[in-house]
């Protein structure tokens, strides 16, 4: 079933958005430390991510995903930080894709959209999120993001191939929001065809969607490495002073 197809089967009931948080990841570059769970200011970092959908009026509720060691840690974690939002922990599965789409099979039926989010992103700001999601609403999918500051080279064997147009070059965040049942339906297709999925837009892209493009942070950035942890608890530190 192509894009237009769905789109006609899509009823305009509402503009619910559930966020499905990713946090399945085995965290190999960070050096043995286990990413979700590093402190971060006194807390967990996944609880800072948590957060910034528990205080977002333009989100109903949120699926957490993640390893089936967390699952028990993550769900105590939840009720004893007041996290009311987190409706559904459920396991992950071996790639992003299979997470998200783990995610997906535990909304609840009245949402109508939904914002796909890197557990490991605990800076995203309120703009941020409420940008990406009255922008789908409008226009069927969005995500944040910044424009490249540094030169970006095509290198094969070490070769630089060609240099691409830096002016048009964007890195994108999360969340990545999506009417539902048309991210769904992409994300299903994609799966079955087995195509490659960098990011939640390309599954979208590939069954013919126009991803918008809203404002990123840079800020908003993806805790991977042990330096990102310090930084991130350098902004962290900043905002409560500021």
């Amino acid at each position: 079933m192509g894009v237009s197809k769905v789109l006609r089967k899509i009823s305009s009931r509402g503009a619910k958005c559930a966020a499905v948080i990713v946090a399945a990841g085995s965290a190999r570059r960070m050096q043995g430390t286990d990413k979700i769970m590093a402190e971060l200011c006194g807390e967990p970092l996944i609880v800072h991510t948590l957060r910034a959908f528990q205080q977002n009026d333009d989100i109903q509720e949120i699926i957490l995903v993640t390893r089936e060691d967390l699952l028990q840690p993550l769900s105590e974690l939840c009720v004893s930080k007041k996290l009311s939002k987190v409706k559904k922990i459920c396991r992950g599965g071996e790639t992003r894709a299979a997470s998200v789409q783990a995610g997906l099979d535990q909304i609840s039926s009245d949402c109508d959209f939904v914002a796909i989010h890197d557990g490991a992103r605990p800076l995203v700001s309120q703009s941020v999120i409420h940008d990406a999601v009255r922008k789908a609403a409008k226009f069927n999918a969005a995500a944040p993001a910044v424009p490249v500051k540094d030169t970006v080279k095509v290198v094969h064997g070490g070769v630089v191939e060609s240099t691409p147009d830096r002016s048009a070059l964007y890195a994108v965040q999360t969340p990545q929001v999506f009417r539902l049942e048309l991210y769904r339906a992409a994300l299903d297709r994609a799966i079955a065809e087995k195509k490659e999925i960098t990011d939640d837009c390309s599954a979208a892209e590939q069954f013919g969607v126009n991803v918008i493009i809203t404002p990123g942070s840079d800020e908003n950035l993806k805790v991977t490495t042990p330096t990102d942890l310090i930084l991130a608890e350098a902004i962290l530190k900043r905002r409560e002073q500021a």
